[in-house]
């Protein structure tokens, strides 16, 4: 008999939601945890906070007004980090109740400590206090997520010299910033304090940023970046940073140097298994303390699971979350269907960046034929209340049969009404259905129909000429 029938280390979105479905599925779970930690990475360092600190500095600079009221409009003038952080610490606060309070709805046992496997049935529980409880599971699901991977030649003091889970606790808003990788967090972050005032120079050694994304909103966003004074250095590698009493000097492999008050590193995420005793369980991680699972979520010992960003690709707080959940419907022997193909991105730039399906580029590397719809928030009457010159919806059509190949959305809710796509794809839909649909008026989603009518214009003009 063990002490419970589901075991899961880790309260991020993916451990929660395999505890709450094993919970549900009428099985004995507990969730391990440390106390400050509960809702994981993302609660606490990552999705949320950061996200939390995107809407204040949305609300707080007026940026997003200031089409319809002036360059020049704020709405606080000094913003300082408390007025940033007041907003964060509520939403945290808030969020962390609502996650305990779900766990104990569903009687999910919540174990404060930290874990490490004792052998493949039984982990060693550390609650701080000097001695260790052991505590025996039937299946176990491991949901560590991830932390910043901090380079060895860096010298970090979370100060001037941060990495992206360090730069929410920041002293004061800087008045220049050296981002280095123009990845998606380090993207968010550089928008982020640009339209805080700062002058922000991002450092990135390929030749672009957000290479999975569509080409034309890369390059929109990078336009509108700009405009807030941010300097992009691609193709470049940062050789040293040397910390000075005031500031810091960023040396770069070409020989140019950039002083700023604080550095951003943003290389990527390491997954948290170093503490773990992986071996103890009969299991190994790779360098990147990424774990191995099959198509159901199963390690190579039968009765644990991994989820979430500690198995690497999408690490995503979306996908992680349907991943716990099928992992401990697998566990359960509970019969599930897979994760569908169609995943949407959602990037938290200013402006935001969202996508479902194919690129441009893609479809062309494929030889896939497609025709492109656009709408512009300009033309939208939405967009021009919200004040949203800049914003897009593209639409890539499949002139054969009118599927939808992809769906591409930049500006005010992109990451909102994106899912009208994804569910027009994944229900097998074409842009027949974005024709011939009523839209509510004035809305941003009424540049579906928009960029639909566009594509198909464009077709039917192709079709007169072949025929």
């Amino acid at each position: 008999m063990y002490d419970y029938d589901l075991l899961v280390l880790g309260s991020g979105p993916s451990g929660q939601k395999a505890a709450i479905a094993a919970a549900k599925l009428g099985r004995r779970v507990a969730i391990v945890d440390r106390r400050d930690m509960l809702g994981g990475v993302c609660i606490n360092t990552g999705t949320v906070p950061s996200k939390t600190l995107r809407e204040a500095v949305l609300y707080l600079t007026g940026l997003s007004q200031r089409d319809l009221y002036g360059s020049s409009y704020r709405v606080k003038e000094d913003i300082t980090v408390a007025d940033l952080a007041a907003r964060t610490q509520h939403v945290i606060s808030r969020q962390t109740d609502v996650i305990r309070n779900q766990l104990a709805r569903n009687k999910v046992s919540l174990i404060t400590g930290t874990g490490r496997f004792a052998d493949a049935h039984s982990v060693w529980v550390d609650a701080g206090s000097g001695r260790e409880t052991r505590v025996s599971f039937d299946k176990a699901v491991v949901a560590a997520g991830t932390r910043p991977a901090r380079p060895d030649s860096v010298d970090f003091d979370d100060r001037t010299i941060v990495d992206s889970d360090g730069v929410i606790n920041l002293q004061a808003v800087p008045r220049s910033m050296v981002v280095v990788g123009a990845g998606v967090i380090g993207m968010e972050y550089a928008s982020l304090f640009a339209a805080l005032g700062t002058k922000v120079t991002v450092v990135e050694r390929r030749p672009r940023m957000l290479d999975f994304c569509d080409e034309e909103i890369v390059e929109s966003l990078k336009y509108h970046l700009r405009d807030l004074s941010v300097t992009f250095r691609f193709g470049e590698e940062v050789a040293a940073v040397e910390k000075h009493r005031s500031a810091a000097l960023c040396v770069l492999r070409s020989g140019k140097k950039i002083v700023a008050d604080t550095v951003m590193y943003s290389a990527g995420r390491q997954g948290q298994t170093d503490d773990l005793a992986l071996e103890a369980a009969g299991l190994t991680a790779d360098h990147r303390g990424r774990i191995s699972v099959d198509a159901d979520y199963r390690t190579a010992v039968d009765n644990i699971y991994a989820v979430g960003d500690v198995i690497g690709f999408p690490a995503l707080a979306s996908t992680s979350m349907e991943q716990g959940r099928l992992a401990a419907q697998h566990a359960c022997g509970e019969p599930a269907r897979g994760m569908s193909e169609l995943q949407p991105i959602g990037i938290y730039t200013i402006p935001e960046i969202s996508f479902v399906g194919k690129t441009e580029e893609e479809l062309t590397e494929a030889s896939v034929p497609f025709e492109v719809g656009i709408a512009r928030y300009r033309e939208l009457a939405r967009g021009q209340i919200v004040g949203d010159s800049y914003g897009m919806l593209k639409l890539l059509v499949s002139p054969g049969d009118g599927r939808l190949l992809g769906v591409h959305v930049f500006g005010t809710g992109a990451t909102e009404i994106v899912h009208i796509g994804q569910a027009v794809m994944g229900c097998g839909g074409t842009v027949d259905y974005l024709l011939d649909a009523v839209f509510n008026y004035p809305t941003l989603a009424e540049a579906y129909k928009v960029a639909a009518l566009d594509a198909a214009n464009k077709i039917r003009n192709i079709t007169r000429i072949d025929t």
